[in-house]
């Protein structure tokens, strides 16, 4: 794989001098283009030691225009880092749309290390691999660009490279105890980038494999290899767009079939004494709970989606009054941001990934892309028939990192939920609650019927799943999500309070 990478590619400094001019106008011309386009660009830079990955960087940095551009460093994870599932601190450094992001580090790095170190064996690496190459096809399906450059030494090469930095007292402090012990691993090490660079060079996000014995050759092609990368995509996605309108909606489903919302007895309710007297027994048992969570620093992510007035508001209320206000973070999703348009859709989910031991609750997620965004066109079919993979791969990447994910679908009738409005209407701090946005979303509530049974059919998975509560009487509603929330976190701790 790296022979044409051990030739001894060389550039001289006459050739090297007269290109670079015009391979840097043409990257700050292509930088202005790319400023108004809906994707963002994601170059990782890596190799073996001493490949000049830093040199190339930092030409990089001085060709392009740093307003559109950022250059991510990433080494050892921080303790923060390390409280969240694995990928969080690349979803938080993610470029917006129409920038650069160059990944010094990336989500390669340390499944190939720790494979290189003997610390994870082959089948553990194919499963790494395998969760990479997921990671990156939501970039792509997104409309990102995944660029990936490795620049690649022989071994005597890398040898004589480190000697001449020693030699150097102005560059001897760039030789660290890490690079010699990494050039007696030189033979491993390649055999396993080998092994990775094959496992995840794709048609999408191909490796481009570069002798980096010489820095202007290294150079000149990597710069020369994101430009017509990105000139590429651009045309592409400008031909993807006119295509767009040719998405067909939604299919229809047969709506006299039962659906797993009609399964749910509306009619299930408590009396106002025995609602007290469990509210008072499950608030306590929760937060006996949420200390020992703590303590065994095992986080717990809740969501909670359902019709407008179904109740959500008040089952939160009634979990975050038994919880440590310390200890718990509620996040409200309404439309996104203009910052958060710029980014994938799942982008200001992972950035809100508590650390380890806290609760965080959603109300309102990722889910709006396979409901509102899914009904009322503003996702395409194609966007929102995705999502459901991508969505079971989030959770399952929590799941992985020890995290009790749990997931409620509160439901009424239409009749319950008009009640409601009406009351609403009547309630001085309760009228802002209303609008004729929510009078508009009835006339599409079957819509919304079919959208809820596929997204619980197709999501609900044996670690994460939908819980569908009753909500028509709210009393026994806030008591269900109590208890079921009790019940999974003492699995999950493996202990029973009382």
């Amino acid at each position: 794989m790296f022979e044409i990478a051990e030739l001894g590619h060389k550039v001289s400094k006459s050739s090297y001098n007269k290109q670079v001019p015009e391979l840097r106008t043409k990257l700050l011309t292509l930088q202005q283009q790319l400023k108004n386009c809906d994707f963002p660009v994601i170059v990782l830079i890596s190799g073996v030691d001493g490949g000049g990955k830093g040199e190339v960087i930092n030409l990089l940095n001085e060709w392009l225009d740093p307003r559109y551009m950022r250059t991510i460093a990433f080494s050892e994870p921080s303790d923060e880092e390390r409280e969240r599932p694995k990928f969080w601190r690349f979803w938080r450094a993610l470029p917006p749309k129409g920038a650069i992001g160059i990944y010094v580090g990336s989500w390669y790095s340390d499944p190939l290390s720790q494979s290189v170190y003997g610390e994870i064996d082959l089948p553990t690496l194919q499963v790494e691999l395998m969760a990479i190459r997921q990671l990156e096809q939501q970039l792509i399906d997104d409309g990102g660009l995944v660029i990936k450059c490795w620049l690649h030494l022989r071994k005597d090469e890398q040898r004589k490279r480190l000697k001449n930095l020693e030699k150097n007292p102005e560059s001897k402090w760039r030789v660290s105890a890490r690079d010699k012990r990494h050039l007696k691993l030189y033979d491993d090490f390649v055999r396993v980038a080998e092994t990775v660079l094959t496992e995840t060079s794709t048609a999408e996000a191909p490796w481009l494999i570069v002798d980096g014995s010489d820095i202007r050759y290294s150079s000149l092609t990597v710069g020369d290899y994101v430009l017509k990368h990105i000139q590429a995509h651009i045309l592409q996605r400008e031909q993807l767009q006119t295509q767009l309108n040719l998405d067909e909606p939604a299919s229809s489903v047969n709506l006299t079939q039962q659906s797993l919302l009609d399964a749910v007895d509306l009619s299930a309710s408590l009396d106002k004494k025995t609602y007290h007297q469990q509210l008072a027994f499950y608030q306590g048992k929760l937060n006996k709970l949420t200390r020992v969570a703590q303590q065994q620093k095992r986080s717990s992510i809740l969501v909670f989606e359902g019709w407008d007035a179904g109740g959500k508001g008040g089952a939160i209320r009634r979990l975050t009054s038994a919880v440590d206000a310390r200890s718990y973070q509620v996040i409200p999703i309404a439309a996104p941001t203009d910052e958060e348009r710029q980014q994938h859709y799942l982008w200001r989910f992972w950035r809100h990934m508590p650390r380890a031991g806290l609760l965080t609750i959603y109300d309102r997620s990722w889910y709006g892309r396979v409901l509102v965004e899914r009904v009322e066109g503003f996702a395409t079919a194609s966007e929102w028939q995705r999502a459901y993979t991508e969505i079971v791969n989030f959770e399952a990447a929590m799941i992985e990192h020890g995290n009790l994910v749990l997931k409620f679908w509160l439901h009424i009738d239409p009749n319950e939920q008009l009640r409601r409005f009406k009351a609403r209407e009547q309630i001085s701090y309760k009228k802002h609650k209303i609008t004729d946005e929510d009078y508009r979303n009835r006339e599409k509530w079957q819509d919304y019927v079919v959208a809820v049974n596929e997204m619980v059919a197709r999501t609900s998975t044996h670690n994460a799943p939908w819980v569908l509560i009753a909500g028509n009487d709210k009393k026994f509603a806030r008591i269900r999500v109590l208890k079921t929330f009790c019940e999974q976190l003492e699995k999950t701790l493996e202990i029973k309070v009382t």
